[in-house]
C-alpha cells in the first residue's frame, strides 16, 4: 500500500484547491476544507501562496486547511508552512481543522517529508479540534496542553519515539481520536511497546474513543497487550490494520477481555489464516469487523511487511 490519492474531503467538508487566478466558482470560506499546494513548477514558494490566500478568501471563515506540497519553487522546508499559519492565527479564529501533508507516494514517499517542529500549530490554535500530519523525517511534537483538540493523528513509515512520548507527555483532556502509523525501524519507526504504555493503561486521555495502533512490525505484541489494557473498555473503535498481525495476535485479542462493546474493530491488510478470521467473525458478531487485504499468512515472518513504509 502507499499513499496514491489526494483526500477528497477532510473534516466532514469538501476539499476545495485554491487557486489564486480562479474566481469564478470561489465556495464561502467556511464551507469547504480548503488545499493549498503548490506545483511542480510553480514560480513562487509557499509563503506567495499563503499571502495570496489571506488576501482573497475571508480568513475569519475558514474552519479547515489542507496543506499539500509546499516546497515547490525553490525548496522551501515546512517551518516556512508551520510558521506562516501560526503567525496568521489571531486572522484565523474559526480554524478548526489541518491537514499537514496531502502529499501523495509520485510527489514524495512518505518516508522522506522533510517535516520538522508542528508544535506551532498546537499553541498557536487553542480552538483547533483536529490535527493530522503524514510524514515523519526529522518531525518533532513537544508536549503541550490542549483543551480543545479531539482528533489526533501521525501517518509515517516510521514514527519516532519522540513524538509518541510527546503525544502521552501532553495534557489532552478533550481528544478522542488518536492514531498512530508507527511504521519501521529502517524509516525511524523506533517506538516500543513502553511507548505505547501511557495509551493502554487507562490513565491518560480520559475522553478517548477510538485508538488506532497501526502499521506495526510489532502487531502482535501490541495486540497482546491490549487483550489486557484498562482502555479498551471505554473505547468504541479501535484499529490495529496495516501491520503484522499474525494469528497469534489476534488469539491473544480473543483470550482476553470482552470486545463486543466495540462498534468497529480495523484489522485490514493482516497476516491471519482462514481459520482465525473465521473464529473472529464468530466470536464478535455485530461488530464491523475489517479483514480486507489479507495477505499470505506463510511459515517465514521474515516476508512480513507492514502497509507503509517508504
Amino acid at each position: 500500500m502507499t499513499v496514491s490519492h489526494h483526500l477528497k474531503h477532510f473534516h466532514e467538508l469538501p476539499i476545495h484547491e485554491f487557486a489564486p487566478d480562479d474566481t469564478r466558482h470561489r465556495p464561502a470560506a467556511g464551507e469547504v476544507a480548503w488545499r493549498l499546494a503548490l506545483e511542480y513548477d510553480a514560480k513562487h514558494g509557499f509563503e506567495e501562496l499563503w499571502r495570496s490566500f489571506l488576501q482573497s478568501v475571508d480568513p475569519a471563515g475558514v474552519r479547515a486547511l489542507v496543506i499539500g506540497p509546499w516546497w515547490q519553487g525553490g525548496y522551501s522546508p515546512v517551518r516556512v508552512a508551520v510558521e506562516a499559519m501560526a503567525a496568521a492565527a489571531d486572522r484565523l479564529p474559526a480554524l478548526e481543522a489541518v491537514f499537514l501533508g496531502d502529499v501523495t507516494f509520485d510527489e514524495c514517499e512518505i518516508s522522506w517529508l522533510e517535516m520538522g517542529d508542528v508544535t506551532p500549530l498546537l499553541t498557536a490554535f487553542p480552538r483547533l479540534a483536529s490535527l493530522t500530519v503524514r510524514g515523519s523525517m526529522d518531525l518533532c511534537l513537544l508536549p503541550v496542553r490542549h483543551d480543545r483538540l479531539t482528533s489526533l493523528c501521525f501517518e509515517s513509515g516510521g514514527l519516532p519515539a519522540t513524538v509518541v512520548r510527546a503525544v502521552s507527555g501532553s495534557e489532552l483532556p478533550a481528544l478522542e481520536r488518536l492514531e498512530l502509523w508507527l511504521g519501521v525501524d529502517e524509516y525511524g519507526g523506533d517506538t516500543t511497546l513502553d511507548d505505547l504504555a501511557p495509551f493502554l493503561d487507562g490513565s491518560r486521555l480520559p475522553r478517548l474513543r477510538h485508538l488506532g495502533l497501526q502499521n506495526s512490525e510489532f502487531q502482535d505484541e501490541i495486540a497482546a497487550a491490549l487483550a489486557h489494557a484498562p482502555v479498551v473498555a471505554r473505547l468504541e473503535s479501535l484499529n490495529l490494520s496495516m501491520g503484522v498481525l499474525s494469528d497469534e495476535g489476534a488469539a491473544a485479542l480473543l483470550e482476553g477481555q470482552p470486545l463486543t462493546h466495540l462498534r468497529a474493530l480495523d484489522l485490514h491488510h493482516h497476516y491471519l489464516t482462514d481459520e482465525m478470521q473465521q473464529r473472529l467473525r464468530q466470536a464478535l458478531p455485530g461488530i464491523d469487523l475489517d479483514l480486507t487485504e489479507a495477505e499470505d499468512a506463510g511459515e517465514d515472518d521474515e516476508d512480513r511487511y507492514v502497509a507503509v513504509a517508504e
